[in-house]
């Protein structure tokens, strides 16, 4: 089985940042946030193996994988996964758009 790279956005590190630090701040101790970290990167170690196991969204090269409350947006291009967007499913839809996709 190949293992491929993984390589992350700005904006999906600053998603992941933003979901972290608002945990810190809501508890006042990082035990949450660590577990949501080991959770979120425990699935992309999973998506390096097994790339196809997203949903497969409107664009061809672009998945989703649901990980508990979260989605990682990511496209997968040639031997590489980049991740796009770490998304806290209990958010508005309407806060964030993802790449390529137009707001109504």
């Amino acid at each position: 089985m190949v293992k491929y790279k993984v390589e992350w956005s700005i904006e999906a590190r600053l998603d992941l940042l933003d979901i972290l630090d608002f945990y810190f701040q809501r508890n006042g101790n990082a035990t949450y946030s660590r577990k949501i970290n080991s959770k979120i990167n425990k699935s992309i170690s999973l998506i390096s193996r097994n790339p196809f196991s997203g949903i497969q969204t409107e664009m061809d090269s672009v998945r989703a994988f649901i990980t508990g409350d979260y989605q990682i947006i990511y496209e997968i291009i040639e031997k590489t996964i980049l991740i796009v967007m770490v998304w806290d499913c209990r958010r508005n839809p309407e806060d964030k758009i993802i790449p390529n996709q137009k707001k109504k």
